[in-house]
């Protein structure tokens, strides 16, 4: 039950690996000692057994059971809470949850998380939510909630708190002192909750608040266990960092960075750059101007993305760390003033500290909560101490700290803020993946300290098991079943199915067809004939054509002559007392198992016929960045992978025109034809001129701007251009060159020595299935299958149930693609399936990803598609084919296959699109 559970809310909120690793971790604790949901607990009893279980436990820490999962900073520690909340009160019925939050800012966070219909919502997804969602009781409204009698239906209750409200409080001028939790809740509230049978603790970033007194009163509440969350398990000390010993999880961030789950952090300079020939001034204002200049190009390669791409646009901002809030008004002063860059930066820069009051805080607390949207102009923060924890953006590139402090500190709580990534993954455009610190005098240290050994960018705290054949991987490629079943290639071994499938789960593997060598050789030669007749399209329009009576004869008179060199070896190794050997019907036998391990997927290709003419249609050009000019060659090195980048001003020749350094490198891209769009390229190039010429750059700055960003600029507007390209031809043709196909081979990669998974077997630990094979199957074409998700494993389970056949086909089987900005890359879907009436592609895909660009332009190409198969396939009286793009959580085993056919897209033809 729990795993199913589990299993359940993995999928339904989309965990990513390392949040579902730590679900697995709380399921794993929970069942080796079950005493963590009684409240009569032996604490000491209770450690002993989950330290057997947990290398990296060594104790709560605590008068009551207490585990920590640390995670980094960007990985999805809110969203984990979330799934530790819905599971237990799923799987174990818990109702009663208190959440701590270390200072202000994250308890607003957390409230707004786990408050429905808010952006970052954690339970949505969660079906069992949906009409009854969790009551969220904070700091600032307990007092006037009524205590339940009873169980109140079952209602989950989340009571949020601020740790800094209960650490301390300051009367008639003396020192502050500790405040006993009874006292900030009052009695009767405090003993509502003391007194509840199944209180659970979470603590959000604990190391925080470990060791404050406020902290320890919390034992008087009494809870089952608690469970803390925090991307540094330590605390400071005069000695140093004292780690946690009660660490079950640890998901530091050198593996986030090599997983692509967070930015890649880089140090950045000047080429050359001497601190001690500028004043402290001179150096800040270079840093600053440096920085703008890298902020300008982070701008146009986001900009260039999300047009090439069709992603939403993403707006990058700057944050400059300053020394003080006198030193922050004054970077203000300069920031906006003429003698920086023209003043281009006037009003797009915020300062954030503790110094503004009133209307002026609330002002920038707005602009500094919306500086995500690309229709707030904020472009710099300026800010002193007080962006921590929980200011959680995506859309920090480029940082520049201006206040003393060491390298360590410096990597620490720079890349602390700006880590997260504006896509939820790694785009492979490395500047769009990346976070720059700009420390032209402190480069070097930076350097040196991120390759030390226990720098946090690398240190990833990997905990080795004994040695065993998992180190071990190979790369295993799997034929069709068509080779097993002829006898042409061995079972593959497989987990016998567990005893709760039921005897239909318990397929015998059919015994080869043929079992001498002369038969299998002969098997071989007949496939590679009937290989050539997939070209045949007019002769044999379908894999069922391959049985008539004259093809079957063509086929057997191609085999007999292939044989004719070896007819002799085949007779004389005759095996004695073996059968007499009969060609015809080693050819009959092979035919027909093919035919029956086939779903026929025509080749499709559609080709314009007559004249072809493309083009652009006119357009205004979109957002352009604010590029700066700058002699100097700014050099950065990514501190984890030491890869180095520049940026420097190109050294081309002086245009006469300022449109020609733009017309001149949008020629370089292959599909612009300089005759037929001239007229396109100079009005495109007049814009971006008119643009720059209207932020009062001198003629100087023009020709050094286009001269220097002139390439940068060429992509960022050829980007746009594909957006409004046009192709005209006098027709367009769909030309059939193929009625059926073989089924290509699978690669995958596995463990030496590995036996395949039953697919009905629960999968428990659902970060490791895509290194898991399975197999087991009577329906799918091959013995052997991979699956990305356990909602795959389990459509595959009412595949096994309802389809006449299906596969999981692999790359180039299919040959669909799909627009994608510039780009055209190929569509595999997930699973092909034969039903008693249709063939249908079909795409299983997590819900909130269905609204995706790249998600609707795979649609529309798979939708085309299927609807020219099913033409060929009316021709020729086959079925007709379908396309079906089921959300993840509806995937559940008590579905028919018949249940999903809403899911077919608008214009599909099964049904009238999406419940």
């Amino acid at each position: 039950m729990s795993a199913r559970v589990q299993n359940h809310i993995t999928g339904r909120l989309s965990l990513r690996p390392p949040q579902a690793e730590s679900l697995e971790k709380l399921r794993q604790a929970l069942e080796a000692a079950p005493e963590l949901l009684r409240k009569d607990q032996n604490v000491a009893a209770i450690l002993a057994t989950l330290k057997a279980e947990f290398p990296t436990l060594e104790d709560f820490e605590r008068e009551f059971p207490s585990l920590c999962f640390a995670l980094a900073t960007g990985v999805g520690k809110t969203r984990l809470m979330g799934a530790f909340i819905a599971y237990l009160h799923l799987a174990h019925g818990i109702n009663n949850f208190f959440v701590l939050a270390p200072n202000l800012t994250i308890y607003n966070k957390l409230i707004a998380d786990f408050t429905p219909n808010t952006p970052k919502y954690v339970f949505k997804g969660i079906g069992e939510f949906a009409i009854h969602s969790p009551r969220v009781i904070t700091g600032d409204n307990y007092d006037q909630q009524p205590l339940p009698t009873g169980d109140l239906f079952g209602d989950v209750r989340i009571n949020i708190f601020n740790i800094s409200k209960i650490n301390s409080e300051v009367r008639g001028g003396k020192e502050p002192r500790i405040k006993r939790m009874k006292e900030v809740l009052g009695d009767s509230y405090f003993n509502y909750l003391a007194n509840l049978p199944d209180l659970v603790l979470l603590m959000d970033e604990s190391h925080r608040y470990r060791a404050s007194a406020g902290v320890r009163s919390i034992n008087e509440l009494k809870p089952l266990f608690g469970l803390e969350v925090t991307a540094t398990p330590f605390v400071e000390s005069s000695k140093g960092p004292v780690p946690f010993k009660n660490v079950v999880m640890d998901y530091p961030l050198a593996r986030a960075m090599a997983d692509g789950f967070v930015k890649e952090p880089a140090a950045v300079t000047q080429r050359n750059f001497d601190a001690k020939a500028h004043t402290p001034e001179e150096v800040e204002k270079i840093k600053l101007e440096d920085g703008v200049r890298l902020h300008e190009t982070t701008k146009v390669e986001l900009l260039t993305y999300a047009r090439e791409n069709g992603m939403p646009v993403v707006k990058p901002f700057m944050l400059v760390i300053a020394r003080d809030t006198t030193h922050a008004g004054q970077l203000l002063a300069l920031l906006e003033s003429a003698a920086f860059y023209e003043g281009r930066y006037r009003g797009k820069v915020i300062q954030v500290d503790s110094s503004r009051t009133g209307a002026e805080e609330e002002a920038m607390i707005t602009r500094l909560l919306a500086v995500e949207s690309v229709d707030e102009p904020t472009e710099i923060v300026i800010h002193v101490n007080m962006l921590k924890e929980g200011w959680d953006v995506t859309n920090l590139y480029t940082i520049v700290p201006l206040r003393a402090a060491n390298a360590r500190t410096l990597i620490e709580q720079s890349i602390g803020r700006g880590l997260r990534l504006p896509y939820g993954k790694r785009t492979g455009v490395a500047a769009v993946d990346r976070l720059s610190i700009v420390a032209h005098d402190k480069f070097q240290e930076i350097i040196d300290e991120a390759n030390r050994g226990d720098s946090p960018i690398r240190l990833q705290h990997v905990i080795l098991d004994a040695p065993s054949a998992d180190d071990t991987k190979v790369s295993v490629q799997v034929g069709s079943g068509v080779m097993m079943r002829l006898g042409l290639a061995d079972a593959p071994a497989i987990d016998p199915a567990p005893p709760s499938a039921g005897a239909a789960a318990q397929t015998p593997v059919p015994a080869p067809v043929f079992v001498t060598e002369r038969e299998r050789q002969a098997a071989r030669v007949v496939m590679e004939v009937i290989g050539q007749y997939e070209v045949k399209c007019d002769l044999v329009p379908t894999s069922h054509a391959l049985l008539q009576t004259d093809v079957q004869a063509a086929i057997l008179a191609e085999v007999t002559e292939r044989l004719k060199p070896v007819q002799g070896e085949l007779l004389t190794d005759a095996e004695e007392g073996a059968p007499a050997f009969d060609l015809s019907s080693v050819v009959a036998k092979t035919t027909e198992i093919i035919v029956q391990q086939t779903i026929d997927i025509p080749r499709i290709a559609v080709v314009p016929t007559g004249e072809v003419t493309t083009g652009f249609h006119p357009f205004t050009l979109g957002m352009l960045p604010n590029f700066q000019p700058g002699q100097r060659e700014i050099v950065g090195q990514e501190l984890r992978t030491n890869l180095q980048f520049t940026m420097s001003r190109e050294t081309g020749m002086r245009e006469q025109r300022l449109e020609d350094y733009i017309v001149k490198k949008l020629l370089d891209f292959d599909d612009i034809d300089y005759f037929t769009e001239a007229e396109q390229l100079y009005d495109l190039a007049g814009q971006a001129v008119a643009h720059y010429q209207a932020q009062n750059y001198s003629e100087n700055a023009l020709h050094e701007i286009f001269d220097t960003y002139g390439t940068e600029l060429a992509r960022l507007i050829h980007a746009e251009m594909m957006a409004h390209f046009w192709e005209e031809a006098t027709g367009y043709e769909v030309q059939v060159s193929r009625g059926f196909t073989a089924l290509k081979p699978c690669h995958y990669t596995a463990t030496a020595g590995q036996t395949a998974h039953h697919y009905r077997e629960t999968v428990t630990e659902l970060g490791k299935i895509k290194q898991m094979l399975f197999g087991g199957f009577s329906k799918c074409l091959y013995p052997l299958q991979k699956f990305d998700s356990d909602t795959e494993r389990r459509f595959a389970v009412i595949l096994e149930r309802d389809a006449l056949k299906w596969f999981k086909p692999a790359k180039g089987q299919f040959q669909i693609y799909y627009k994608l900005g510039s780009e055209q890359p190929e569509y595999i879907p997930d699973f092909v399936v034969e039903t008693d009436s249709t063939i249908l592609l079909v795409e299983t895909k997590a819900k909130a990803d269905l609204d995706s660009l790249e998600v609707q332009a795979k649609t529309a190409a798979a939708v085309r598609w299927c609807e020219h198969a099913s033409d060929f396939s009316a021709s020729v009286g086959n079925k007709p084919w379908k396309y079906l793009l089921i959300p993840h959580d509806e995937v559940n085993e008590s579905q028919r296959f018949t249940d999903f056919l809403r899911f077919a897209p608008r214009g599909n033809g099964v049904g009238q699109g999406q419940d």
